[in-house]
């Protein structure tokens, strides 16, 4: 069965309890959370001038590379750590934000979601190189401590504990491949619309250095013990979902759904796979890819599942468009073009523009999964010049550099759909459905 997504873009997580009296609000029953674009009306973010769009989209995905060799660099390990020093920050990121509250009373902080990432980490007051948002643990009443005697602070990837003795759980970590930061790890509790967990394990931001740290802390939603899914055990069971938008309206909203109440009851799935190198990421069994009638002739190891490496194909949301290993984006990009007429030229990260007048003919690219075809229209395979004079294919190769050989189905392939991630019973679940 073909699925067809939609759309375009990033988008923002945005959590509200208000009654549904305008494009802000979130549903009345509190059964979805909203989901908002990080530069929409709803976000507190400064949205770019309207006719900055595109180059806004190219600029993010430039960063794309850095995100891949960031995602190589998660391997099964707890003891790297990486220089801290201090830096300006500013936003510089193309991913989700959800709209959380920590602490007692709870102090609102719009948090990047990322389903690669484990833990979760916000700006404390005091921090150095942060933006003006920070959180305040010392105002909190369910504030807590955690030392190295504490299983978590092991189970967060770059800690450092003295020899002997005990004392606080220091940890250092990069992000996004040009960025890092200092965090000590603490608890207190974490409120998701109604839901109030408590004694949530997270890191309270020392220190950043580069552009990429996300301004409000991270909210992970990866598999690690320390994620959100981790620590909330039974109360999600596992399980969430997603629907993004489309990115063409600047009111609109999708929903994040947690736990298995309110899922489709009829969706089709895909196992999720497990790579012992990369325990965080969301593995998935990619056999095939079809630009039109044609399946791509290509290495079957370019799309193998390898345990021993970490090779494979995910899904992740930080990264703006897919990337695929550079012989398999070749071989796609090279059909692509037989059934296209030129000239090609490139824009930024695209390297096959051509005559928008020629869209029409334009293929439909196909992803091929056990169970399911995730069929994308045009408008999820092609983004367009500022003129309109330009269409692009709206995938390109990974950096030659990374050797993870990861595959990585991004945002803009899964606009307009619910994907579910249901870790019980090891499956990634698709449907379609418009999320405006």
């Amino acid at each position: 069965m073909d699925l067809t997504i939609s759309s375009f873009l990033f988008f923002g997580l945005l959590i509200s309890g208000a009654l549904a009296t305008s494009p802000c609000a979130s549903p009345s029953d509190d059964s979805d959370l909203s989901i908002v674009h990080i530069y929409g009306k709803c976000s507190p973010f400064n949205p770019p001038k309207p006719e900055s769009w595109l180059n806004t989209v190219l600029d993010m995905a430039s960063k794309d590379p850095e995100r891949v060799e960031y995602l190589s660099t998660l391997v099964a390990q707890k003891t790297a750590s990486v220089p801290i020093a201090p830096g300006q920050q500013t936003i510089n990121i193309g991913n989700y934000v959800v709209r959380v509250k920590i602490g007692t009373p709870g102090q609102l902080m719009y948090m990047v979601l990322d389903t690669s990432n484990d833990e979760a980490w916000v700006p404390c007051s005091g921090c150095v190189g942060c933006s003006t948002t920070t959180f305040s643990p010392n105002t909190s009443s369910t504030y807590g401590s955690l030392d190295c005697s504490m299983a978590q602070c092991t189970q967060v990837r770059g800690f450092q504990c003295p020899t002997t003795g005990s004392g606080g759980c220091f940890f250092n970590q990069s992000y996004g491949g040009d960025s890092s930061f200092s965090a000590t790890l603490i608890k207190d509790s974490l409120t998701l619309g109604t839901d109030v967990v408590p004694n949530y394990a997270f890191g309270c931001i020392g220190a950043v250095s580069g552009k990429s740290i996300p301004p409000q802390g991270l909210l992970g939603l990866g598999r690690g013990p320390l994620s959100l899914l981790s620590q909330t055990g039974s109360l999600y069971s596992g399980v969430f979902s997603y629907c993004l938008p489309s990115f063409r309206s600047y009111y609109f909203s999708g929903s994040l759904k947690l736990g298995p109440v309110g899922q489709p009851k009829s969706i089709r799935t895909t196992p999720l796979l497990r790579n012992p190198r990369r325990p965080s990421l969301y593995y998935v069994n990619l056999t095939g890819i079809s630009v039109g009638k044609v399946l791509v002739p290509v290495d079957p190891k370019f799309l193998a599942f390898d345990p021993s490496t970490g090779a494979g194909t995910i899904m992740d949301s930080g990264t703006v468009i897919t990337r695929f290993m550079e012989p398999l984006y070749n071989a796609i990009r090279d059909e692509f073009r037989k059934q296209v007429p030129g000239p090609f030229s490139s824009l930024g990260a695209f390297d096959t523009c051509f005559t928008a007048s020629n869209e029409a003919v334009a293929p439909v690219v196909t992803f091929h999964f056990p169970g399911l075809d995730l069929k994308l229209p045009l408008e999820n395979s092609l983004i367009h010049s500022s003129s309109g004079s330009l269409a692009c294919l709206a995938m390109a190769a990974a950096p030659s550099n990374v050797n993870s050989v990861l595959n990585v189905i991004a945002n803009l392939q899964q606009q307009n759909l619910r994907i579910m991630y249901d870790l019980t019973n090891s499956r990634i679940g698709i449907a379609r459905e418009l999320c405006n």
